[in-house]
C-alpha cells in the first residue's frame, strides 16, 4: 500500500491508449486479454495488475497464466517477487510504466489486466504520496495483533477509516496494519491519501474495459473456480510453500485461499471447511472489487458471458477508440 509516485508516463498522442481490463475475479479478464493481444492488428503484451501473481510459487491459487499462455503472449510483472517481499501500488505503477515503455518501443499495444483497483488507479491517475513506514509504530501494532487478534484491529480500522476497512478483508492483516499505521502517524486516513489527485489530470491515456456478471452467476463461477484449483493441486502447492519454511505471516499468504488451506494442513479445519471459507471470502472480495470499479470513471462495461462467446465487439471497440 502507499508509496509515492513519480510523474512517470504522461499522456502522449504519439501512442495509442493503453488497454485495461478490470472487474471482479472469475469474470474472464485474463482470457479476454489473451484474445486482444493475439487479434489486435499491432499485437499486444499483457501487464499483470493482480497484486499476488507477482509472487513466485503462488501459481494455482492466484490463477497465474499457464506456461502455454506465457508462450503464446508475452506477460509482464508475473513471478517477479519472492513471497517475503512487499509489493505496493506505487511499486506496481513504476514497474508497469517501465513495461509500457518497453512494449511501445516494439510497436505493440500494452494490455493491463487485473482486479487490484488501487493498483490500476495508481497507474492511470496517480495517488498522493502516502507517509513512509514508522517502524516503532508498526512494532507496537504487531504486538497488539498478537495480544488482541486481527478482529480487534479490523474493528479499530472501521472506526478510524471506514472506507479502507470496507475494501479490505478482515483477515488481511498486512494492509490493516499499514492503514492503522498511516492514520496513527499522520492523523489522515489512508483512504483520504489515496483519493487525493496530485496530477490534476490523467497521467496515462487508457481504454478501460470492465467485465461483469449477474451476482448469482458470478458466485457460481467462483465456487467452480475454487473447486478446479483444488483439483489441480492447490493443497499440495500450499504444503510445498510451508515445507520451504515460509511463514503464513508473509505478505504473499494474504492471498485468499492460502490462509484457509494452511489451517487445513495444520488440522485446524477440514478440507471442506477450508474450501467453503475460501469461496465465501472470494465472493466478498468480488463484491468489494465491483463496488470499487463501479466508482471509477470511464469504464465500458461488457457482459462476461457475451465476451466469452464472442470477443469481436471488444476487439472492435479497442480498434475504434484507438487514437
Amino acid at each position: 500500500m502507499g508509496g509515492g509516485l513519480d510523474s512517470g508516463t504522461m499522456p502522449n498522442e504519439r501512442h495509442p491508449p493503453v488497454i485495461t481490463i478490470v472487474g471482479p475475479t472469475a469474470t474472464g479478464k485474463s482470457a479476454l486479454g489473451m484474445v486482444l493481444a493475439e487479434r489486435l492488428p499491432e499485437g499486444g503484451e499483457i501487464i499483470n495488475a493482480d497484486a499476488l501473481q507477482v509472487y513466485r510459487g503462488l501459481d494455482i491459487g492466484t490463477a497465474k497464466p499457464s506456461p502455454e499462455d506465457l508462450a503464446r503472449v508475452p506477460h509482464h510483472l508475473v513471478d517477479v517477487l519472492d513471497p517475503w517481499e512487499r509489493y505496493s501500488a506505487g511499486a506496481f505503477a513504476r514497474l508497469a510504466d517501465e513495461a509500457i515503455a518497453a512494449i511501445r518501443s516494439r510497436g505493440r499495444r500494452p494490455i493491463v489486466v487485473g482486479g487490484s483497483g488501487l493498483y490500476l488507479r495508481a497507474l492511470l491517475e496517480g495517488i498522493s504520496p502516502v507517509p513512509p513506514g514508522n517502524p516503532a509504530l508498526r512494532a507496537e501494532l504487531r504486538q497488539r495483533l498478537e495480544a488482541e487478534g486481527a478482529a480487534a484491529l479490523y474493528r479499530e480500522l472501521q472506526e478510524v477509516d471506514a472506507a479502507t476497512a470496507g475494501r479490505l478483508a478482515p483477515g488481511d492483516t498486512q494492509r490493516i496494519l499499514r492503514a492503522l499505521e498511516v492514520v496513527r502517524s499522520s492523523g489522515v486516513p489512508l483512504s483520504e491519501w489515496i483519493d487525493r489527485k496530485p496530477y490534476g489530470e490523467r497521467r496515462l491515456d487508457a481504454i478501460r474495459l470492465g467485465l461483469t456478471l449477474p451476482r448469482g452467476v458470478l458466485y457460481d463461477a467462483i465456487e467452480h473456480r475454487v473447486a478446479r484449483m483444488v483439483k489441480r493441486g492447490w493443497v499440495d502447492e500450499v504444503a510445498q510453500l510451508l515445507a520451504r519454511g515460509l511463514s503464513p505471516a508473509l505478505p504473499a499468504f494474504q492471498a485468499i485461499g492460502y490462509r484457509q488451506l494452511v489451517r487445513y494442513l495444520r488440522e485446524e479445519r477440514s478440507l471442506e471447511q477450508a474450501i467453503e471459507e475460501t469461496v465465501r471470502a472470494t465472493r466478498r472480495y468480488a463484491k468489494r472489487q465491483l463496488t470499487w470499479f463501479r466508482k471509477e470513471p470511464g469504464i465500458r462495461w461488457l457482459d462476461a458471458r457475451e465476451v466469452a462467446r464472442d470477443a469481436t465487439p471488444a476487439i472492435d471497440l479497442c480498434s475504434i477508440l484507438r487514437r
